[in-house]
């Protein structure tokens, strides 16, 4: 059995409609995984498109010191507390007091002395005097050597920030990386990087979607060939078309015409993830479920 929030959750995640959501609970046992599969498989989601993120407000930012980079992210109830420049200053006094530590916890950071006293107290003391619930969310530290180069790029005021690093080219070319991050939101650095369970259970979502479509059982596992190919077209930065590619080249034939190769990425997008406000679906889902 389930429950109206388990109607409200799957809807969220899928973007489907209330009637299909409590549909694909009945079919899966309440199973809200194998739920938005189903969906999947029937055409009425795309997981992979429809997202469970609702927007908060807040900024990323990227701090850089030689071979040593903090991403973050601070967050805000609002986007005018955001643009308050007593919010900026604290996002900046936090991001360098990381760059110039050793923490890698989130746990450590918190205990981290500023030049304006620990992080935990400062969040605290902010909170108070703007009169919103401000929250250090996340961050990332990332560090190169002399022969690789970091690109970073804010976009929309630091609503996202991206980070990767390259063996070899130079900064200009690791900013264009970072600049096609940014855009295209890749979920993973290159094919090698996807999960094994992750790409398993692509593949039966697949194999699913073209018996449903009637495709003969034979030429399933050809066709599948192909769709895996656009999956990873889709989800990995190196397999992506560059965005200023003029004659459809990847991000990893881009770099390698520039003697590059792609290392990590760090890709931080404000309020992915969390849930914003609280809207109540109950009563109407229980009418659903009861009807």
């Amino acid at each position: 059995m389930f429950s109206a929030s388990d109607v409200k959750a799957l809807r969220e995640k899928t973007g489907a409609g209330m009637l299909d959501c409590k549909k694909a609970l009945d079919e899966t046992k309440g199973n809200i995984e194998a739920a938005i599969d189903w969906l999947r498989e029937k055409g009425i989601a795309k997981a992979t498109k429809k997202s469970d993120r609702i927007a908060a407000e807040g900024l990323s930012q990227i701090f850089i010191n030689q071979n040593k980079a903090i991403v973050l992210e601070v967050n805000s109830e609002t986007d005018f507390v955001s643009r308050n420049e007593e919010f900026k200053n604290f996002v900046n006094t936090l991001g360098e007091a990381l760059l110039n530590s050793n923490v890698k916890t989130m746990e450590e950071a918190l205990e981290l002395e500023t030049k304006d006293g620990k992080v935990s107290e400062l969040v605290t003391q902010i909170t108070a005097k703007i009169g919103e619930k401000i929250s250090f969310r996340r961050f990332e530290v990332v560090e190169k050597t002399n022969e690789e180069n970091f690109g970073s790029y804010l976009h929309m005021g630091g609503k996202i920030a991206s980070l990767v690093k390259i063996s070899g080219g130079n900064e200009n070319v690791a900013k264009d990386v970072a600049m096609h991050a940014a855009a295209m939101r890749p979920l993973y650095l290159n094919e090698a990087s996807v999960p094994s369970e992750v790409l398993k259970r692509e593949k039966e979502i697949m194999r699913q979607e073209l018996l449903n479509e009637g495709k003969p059982a034979d030429k399933i596992e050809n066709i599948l060939v192909g769709k895996v190919r656009k999956y990873y077209e889709e989800v990995c930065l190196e397999n992506q078309i560059f965005v200023k590619a003029e004659n459809k080249e990847t991000v990893g034939k881009y770099l390698e015409n520039n003697g590059a190769k792609l290392v990590s990425m760090t890709r931080f997008e404000v309020g992915e993830g969390i849930e914003k406000r609280q809207e109540n679906f109950a009563e109407e889902v229980m009418n659903q479920i009861n009807g």
